[in-house]
């Protein structure tokens, strides 16, 4: 299979030539090893999903890192933690950049040690799976903000995919973009790797089966309020082992939860994070959505496209080494806002999907599966001008709409594949 230019590369780069160590974290085959094997080809690499080198470094490690001296590439670092000291004490002995490139599936596991063990000397970065602009083979790499200035810019590359519902239900991770690849052969491989591997070495889960009906459960209500006891009652398991498990997802990559914007002004939001697949191909897969036309026009379409669009967002920001988990939020109050529907004045939910927050300026995102929107369904945007010393930028309704245009003054459409 060719390979697939990634949009981080040159962060990637970069960090190599300004630390001594840098550390690639993401979900299991997002293409972490395979990106630093074609970017460093002259380093020595050695995988750690291998049982007798990962018995090497946790028996002798001494011996294992005079044998597998820098500059060198750590794959599946998680597995071997107890290197990260010898990392360290060898990073201290030189002056030279770039001498480990470690990867790790498990990033919330990771981050405990990293910042125990290399606190100042390692560079961290996200690689999330591939973002439309790569299946594209589109090279912009600008965050996504909804400004004007922003739409003018992409509208220079961005063309429109021939069914983004295929994308959508095909899924981001590299693998598959091979079309030989059989799709529903390659998710339950992952499934049953990433329950054998990942969940059984961050948690002392005792029945798979159980937590596999979690993760159809969590893939169910993926766009939606995050509502422990309802997935507790749906599984048969108290709320505190689901609220553990959600933290497994978490930590390996699997879902992002997204906050709601806090403020002490907004006295009637809701606090309760929304939850979101990572990968919509892994939820459909989950949920049995077994083809992009069922997907496109079944009862989940919404959420589906809805998780698509808040990661297509967050990837564009990782890709530019943003730690999105700072500037995203979403909005909810408990109080309804009046709208207009068919000429009709009609109670609206106020509800802001995506608030992205910038020096300073919120910008509001609505996202609709629509072809067709109009500026009433932004009708909770104002709702960020209550917030003291914070300026309401551009807001926007993301959609399938054929191009982008004003709605009305302060408020634009913009189309899914200008992400």
């Amino acid at each position: 299979m060719q390979y697939i230019q990634r949009s981080i590369e040159e962060l990637v780069e970069r960090c190599d030539k300004t630390f001594k160590c840098i550390l690639v974290t993401g979900a299991r085959q997002t293409g972490k090893s395979t990106m630093l094997k074609k970017l460093f080809p002259d380093k020595k690499y050695v995988s750690f999903d291998d049982p007798f080198i990962e018995a090497q470094a946790k028996d002798v490690p001494e011996t294992f890192m005079l044998l597998n001296a820098p500059p060198v590439i750590y794959d599946e670092v998680q597995y071997v933690t107890n290197l990260f000291r010898y990392i360290k004490l060898k990073c201290d002995e030189e002056a030279e950049k770039g001498l480990f490139c470690l990867s790790g599936s498990q990033p919330f596991e990771l981050m405990k040690n990293v910042s125990e063990s290399l606190s100042g000397r390692v560079g961290i970065i996200e690689l999330c799976g591939l973002s439309l602009r790569e299946i594209a083979g589109d090279s912009f790499n600008k965050r996504f903000l909804p400004t004007m200035e922003y739409v003018q810019e992409r509208s220079k590359s961005a063309k429109p995919p021939k069914n983004i519902w295929e994308i959508i239900h095909r899924g981001s991770y590299p693998e598959l973009q091979n079309r030989d690849v059989d799709w529903a052969t390659f998710y339950a491989s992952y499934v049953k790797t990433y329950l054998e591997r990942d969940v059984r070495s961050l948690s002392a889960v005792q029945n798979l089966d159980d937590f596999r009906k979690f993760m159809v459960a969590a893939a169910a209500r993926t766009g939606q309020m995050l509502n422990y006891s309802n997935i507790a009652n749906e599984i048969g398991k108290d709320q505190t082992t689901v609220k553990n498990w959600i933290s497994i997802l978490e930590a390996s990559g699997i879902i992002f939860l997204l906050e709601p914007y806090t403020s002490s002004v907004l006295k009637r939001a809701i606090k309760t994070p929304k939850l979101y697949f990572r990968d919509t191909g892994l939820a459909a897969y989950l949920t049995r959505w077994l083809t992009p036309e069922t997907l496109a026009v079944g009862a989940m379409s919404g959420a589906f496209f809805e998780t698509f669009v808040v990661s297509e967002i967050l990837k564009s920001h990782s890709n530019c080494g943003i730690d999105y988990r700072y500037c995203v939020s979403y909005y909810r109050g408990k109080d309804k806002k009046k709208a207009l529907k068919d000429g009709k004045e009609v109670d609206a939910k106020s509800e802001i999907d995506l608030i992205i927050e910038e020096n300073g300026v919120l910008y509001p995102i609505e996202i609709k599966q629509g072809v067709k929107v109009t500026a009433d369904e932004t009708v909770a945007f104002t709702v960020l001008d209550k917030i003291e010393n914070k300026k309401r930028g551009t807001g926007a309704i993301v959609c399938l709409c054929p191009q982008p245009g004003v709605l009305r003054e302060n408020v634009i459409q913009i189309p899914v594949w200008y992400l």
